[in-house]
């Protein structure tokens, strides 16, 4: 992605001079001011909240509670299980109902293990000790506690962020980038967090930079929300090292490879990280939560989310705990469910359609969408490819989507591999501008999907094929060491053989000499009494 020259220049209180340019990109229609009407407001207590182990990339939570139990607010109720994971925390206080499997919101629309708990109504909390001096915390332990407390990238990855906070030996991290440029249509959370909690932001940005050591950070926002520019811009106007980049508003501008361009000027190498370049990310939602982690000993348990979509009665901005069933929502905000057409966990963009309203708000739940036939009509009938280079124009990491999906659709995966396939971020431009309604993201997915089974496959393969050959190995050194003890053996018999003969000889030429000897004693005994002159001579020859 070659660098394109400045896209836009702002004076006033910590703005950069200078901004740049991804290739592509796209201009969906932005309804955003439909949900940012009114405060933020907290949503009702639920009689159930259902928990979902696995609510960030990795592996799933562990339970550390039992069925029956009593929990308090805030209490973990499952560890993090393996390094990239993240604990679990419980919402409120309550009794434990069920550890099992429930509908989850998912693309599968399959279910997952999940803690359920009953809300008690009390909201007691645990004990807590919150940080007074987060300077005085050594980096390393600061980061054992954002993952004590659950903390995962907010923007809608679920990455856990106390990983994102350890950039390894010998890695300088020179920018610190803030992420509040929420591209997405409809999506309005980070918004409203930015208007009502701009000083939290700035103490989260201080721990972030403390646990990083970075030099200096730069928070982006989009145009399309000047108000929290504005807010944000004045919240920064006393602090050193940190200021606001006002970017053009354009779709996937929020995308971490894009933004680290438009804001640096430098391109993440392909299969590369942010880090690699001097940079690391995180949501302004995620520097939020790493101010409560610290400063007041809050675990992760709730998040602002936006309600929207023509089919809710109330558009609005709720902070919401995890475990919330979405029905509970679309209830609170008296969505029209005869017009309900499709519920969407994310933006029309990237988001996806939901299988039940049971499942439950999580930790990556942005926004709820609820839409109708009149808002967001049923895909229409794809058609074939008429080669009109409209996807290659707008890709905004400079791939060739016309190769791609042929590759994909004719399952020869290892082509589409050669033209990157896995530096593709699915965000679904493509197919935005695609005249021929060709599903390009869904071809892109399943491609993925069989390379990576292919390859769990290939892997499980080669273990086996490992296994095979040690076991011919051992079997085969084995025998030759068995071979060689016969051997041993038999040369040990044989010298013992030559020897023993000898023996035998020696042994029988002494046991004759010895009878010999005992025959000739038995003699003279017997002639000795038989003639005793003869012993009397003896002696006197003696006295003698």
């Amino acid at each position: 992605m070659a660098l394109s020259g400045s896209a836009g220049q702002e004076s006033g209180p910590g703005v950069n001079a200078k901004l740049w340019r991804f290739h592509g990109g796209v201009h969906p229609p932005q309804h955003k001011a439909e949900s940012t009407g009114a405060p933020v407001r907290r949503a009702r207590l639920p009689k159930r909240l259902v928990l979902p182990l696995h609510q960030h990339i990795g592996e799933a939570a562990e339970p550390v509670v039992v069925k029956g139990e009593q929990v308090l607010k805030g209490q973990m109720i499952a560890r993090a299980n393996g390094y990239v994971s993240a604990a679990v925390h419980a919402p409120t206080s309550g009794v434990v109902l069920d550890i099992g499997d429930y509908p989850v919101a998912h693309p599968s629309g399959l279910s997952a293990s999940c803690i359920v708990i009953e809300s008690d109504g009390e909201e007691r909390w645990v004990e807590r000790t919150p940080v007074e001096d987060y300077t005085a915390i050594n980096p390393s332990h600061m980061r054992n506690m954002i993952r004590e407390a659950g903390i995962v990238g907010l923007g809608g990855a679920g990455f856990p962020s106390f990983i994102k906070l350890n950039p390894g030996p010998g890695k300088v991290v020179d920018t610190l980038i803030l992420n509040g440029i929420e591209c997405e249509p409809y999506i309005t959370c980070d918004d409203m967090l930015m208007r009502e909690r701009p000083q939290d932001i700035i103490a989260g940005i201080h721990i972030l930079r403390h646990a990083l050591q970075a030099k200096e950070c730069v928070i982006a926002i989009e145009d399309n929300k000047p108000d929290a520019y504005r807010i944000m811009s004045e919240a920064v106007a006393s602090e050193e090292k940190i200021r606001v980049a006002l970017c053009p508003t354009i779709y996937p501008q929020g995308s971490e490879k894009q933004l680290v361009q438009v804001l640096t000027g430098k391109e993440v190498p392909s299969n590369g990280l942010p880090i690699h370049v001097g940079v690391v990310l995180h949501n302004v939602g995620t520097a939020y939560a790493v101010h409560r982690a610290i400063h007041l000993n809050e675990p992760l348990i709730s998040r602002y989310v936006t309600i929207t979509g023509d089919a809710m009665g109330q558009t609005c901005n709720l902070e919401v705990l995890f475990g919330t069933p979405i029905i509970d929502l679309l209830d609170e905000c008296a969505a029209d469910m005869a017009r309900l057409d499709r519920l969407i966990v994310g933006g029309p963009m990237m988001g996806f359609a939901m299988h039940t309203v049971n499942a439950p708000v999580v930790k990556t739940t942005n926004c709820v969408l609820a839409t109708t036939t009149q808002a967001m009509p049923a895909a229409q009938t794809a058609m074939p490819c008429i080669r009109c280079g409209a996807c290659m124009d707008v890709c905004p990491v400079n791939l060739l989507p016309q190769q791609l999906y042929w590759h994909s659709h004719a399952k020869e995966f290892e082509r589409a591999q050669e033209y990157s396939l896995f530096d593709c971020i699915e965000c679904g431009c493509c197919a935005y501008v695609c005249p021929s309604n060709i599903p390009l993201v869904q071809y892109y997915r399943y491609a993925k999907a069989e390379i990576w089974a292919q390859e769990r496959e290939k892997d499980r393969a080669d273990l086996a094929r490992r296994r095979h050959e040690f076991r011919i190995e051992r079997m085969e050194r084995e025998k030759a060491e068995r071979a060689a003890r016969l051997q041993k053996k038999k040369a040990d018999v044989a010298a013992g053989g030559t020897k023993q003969k000898g023996d035998d000889k020696d042994s029988k030429k002494n046991a004759i000499q010895a009878a010999v000897e005992r025959a000739r004693v038995k003699k003279e005994a017997v002639t000795n009494e038989a003639d005793p002159s003869s012993e009397v001579e003896d002696s006197d020859k003696k006295l003698d």
